[in-house]
């Protein structure tokens, strides 16, 4: 609550009622999030499959996301990424997806008072009730895919959706943040993936793909999609990653769902600039202690040095403000949370620093005059309602 209330500090003054109530609807509803990169974030800190690391997802001070803080906001049902980075080859890349699928599996078998494997709505469902936290997993990069059989390997490895890029070309089509265009959207090996995820029940993600790819999908696709953290190109004119007005109406016709980003860069493109002009300045400190980004004792400096240049990040009323485009031009039923906690390294926004946050936005959509049943639409159900289409689309294929 202490923290809830400092954040509410840095945006619009709100009512203690609506506080209240957002508080209370944060864990009424269930709530899911697209996208939290834990598994590769514990891959780089050197997971070991020991006992006692375990303790790092139930309570830690690393990171945005652990059980303690996710039960405070209200955190259900958050998609783990199984992020793969473009230098990775097909063969190295379906090892590393493999051992960190293997993690989330170990965390959940050895904490299982705190945390559940789930595979459908139904599964995130029955965890909720029973106050665990569902681990859905999302393969972040289709590059591990190398054969038209690899999609039922990782569906019976529990994963949910595939991002069918990530920041480079793939073998299924274009990335966003790639100007090399191979392929000019899919590719046709990428068209048959396509069409074998929906056969096997499997989530198609256009989070990350160039608009080209983007719209290549759109035209075979056979279910809805989702993108699992992307945010709207309106607010971030020259940033591609994003999604564009026609993007999110297409999405509308498609019955899919986008899920906001919540890092500063996809959220407001003026701050965009202003975090280019001093991230030099505090690179430059840093170089003149003899410190890298990502040195342990560079750490508190750096949060300092954010803490002094609030103008580094956006807030969460922007976060709201891409909710409601995406609500202005497609309706409620195609929005949700894609946060990107521990991807988007120091560029969270004022009032959305990890995962107990969620009820400040819960907070802004209710002063907005937003209904409890559209917030649990934004929650949960929109996704839902996607998640369960591929499932039943699969089931009759």
């Amino acid at each position: 609550m202490k923290k809830l209330l400092l954040a509410l500090i840095l945006v619009p003054v709100m009512s203690l009622k609506a506080q209240e109530k957002a508080i209370e609807l944060a864990h009424k509803f269930i709530i899911t999030d697209g996208h939290v990169d834990l598994p590769y974030r514990l891959k780089v800190q050197n997971f070991q499959l020991t006992k006692e690391y375990t303790g790092i997802p139930v309570e830690s001070e690393n990171g945005e996301f652990d059980f303690k803080r996710a039960k405070e906001g209200g955190l259900d049902a958050p998609f783990m990424s199984i992020y793969i980075p473009a230098s990775y080859t097909q063969e190295g890349g379906k090892k590393l997806a493999d051992s960190l699928i293997n993690m989330v599996e170990y965390i959940a078998k050895e904490d299982k008072d705190y945390f559940q494997i789930a595979t459908s709505p139904k599964e995130v469902r029955k965890a909720f009730k029973k106050g665990k936290i569902a681990l859905p997993m999302g393969m972040e990069n289709g590059s591990p895919v190398g054969s038209i059989e690899d999609i039922a390997y990782f569906k019976k490895r529990g994963i949910s959706y595939i991002t069918l890029t990530h920041s480079k070309v793939n073998q299924l089509g274009d990335s966003s943040y790639d100007t090399t265009r191979v392929w000019q959207g899919l590719s046709p090996f990428g068209e048959e993936v396509v069409q074998e995820m929906a056969r096997q029940g499997i989530m198609i993600d256009i989070s990350h793909v160039s608009d080209s790819t983007f719209y290549d999908v759109m035209k075979i696709t056979p279910i809805p999609v989702i993108a699992s953290h992307s945010s709207l190109r309106h607010f971030t004119p020259d940033f591609e990653r994003n999604m564009t007005d026609e993007m999110v109406k297409m999405v509308k016709e498609n019955n899919g769902v986008i899920m906001i980003n919540f890092g500063s860069t996809f959220l407001d493109g003026k701050v965009t600039e202003t975090r280019n002009t001093l991230r030099k300045e505090m690179m430059e400190m840093l170089e003149e202690k003899g410190l890298g980004m990502r040195d342990p004792s560079a750490r508190e400096l750096i949060r300092a040095f954010g803490e002094s240049h609030p103008e580094m990040y956006s807030d969460v009323e922007m976060v709201v403000n891409h909710i409601e485009r995406v609500v202005d031009l497609a309706g409620v039923d195609h929005v949700g949370f894609g946060s990107d906690f521990d991807g988007v390294g120091d560029s969270l926004p004022l009032g959305l620093k990890d995962v107990s946050d969620y009820p400040n936005i819960i907070n802004l959509l209710l002063e907005k005059g937003y209904s409890d049943e559209d917030i649990e639409k934004i929650c949960s159900g929109n996704l839902f309602r996607v998640w369960q289409a591929t499932l039943d689309y699969a089931k009759k294929h």
